[in-house]
């Protein structure tokens, strides 16, 4: 069942998400409706828990090989600088430019409990980057300039509006 996506405005996108003691049946039932919101959702590549109100350390995504999900992400080591185009499912029609390391480390936890290191660069590494700093409590918008941030926030309140206000 997909899970309602939530989007910019919400207090809990500002939350720093907890990290996960256990990985139970709670959190596998959990995986799997972020796994159905994912798929369902268009232009999608990762969904992390706070965007779906839950203040837990995890997220799923997919690079096109089926949905995959992380456990207590962290960035342990980033390599280069980046600065590309992003979109967020919490701010539908949005895109700002981000500069995000072009090489990252990750260390995580699998659902089925082991402890690994992903390696990751260009796209990966910035999806998994975007992800972490939704459980950190981080937007797209606070990594773009304050330029950058004004257009996007202006922007994206005139779509709201038009979403609102049929033939607006």
């Amino acid at each position: 069942m997909a899970l309602s996506i939530r989007k910019l405005g919400d207090p809990v996108l500002r939350e720093k998400c907890r990290g996960l003691e256990e990985i139970n049946s709670e959190v596998r039932g959990l995986i799997r409706e972020m796994a159905d919101t994912l798929e369902a959702a268009p232009g999608r590549a990762g969904l992390a828990a706070p965007q779906v109100g839950v203040l837990k350390r995890l997220f799923v995504y997919d690079f096109g090989y089926g949905t995959r999900c992380l456990i207590n992400p962290e960035v342990t080591e980033g390599e280069g600088s980046e600065p590309n185009e992003e979109g967020c499912l919490s701010l539908p029609g949005i895109s700002v430019t981000v500069p995000r390391y072009e090489m990252i480390k990750t260390a995580c936890v699998t659902p089925s409990g082991h402890n690994i290191t992903i390696e990751a660069e260009g796209f990966p590494a910035r999806l998994l980057q975007h992800e972490c700093d939704h459980l950190d409590g981080i937007l797209i918008i606070d990594r773009c300039d304050s330029e950058e941030r004004k257009r996007a926030l202006e922007e994206y309140q005139e779509l709201e509006i038009r979403k609102a206000v049929p033939g607006a």
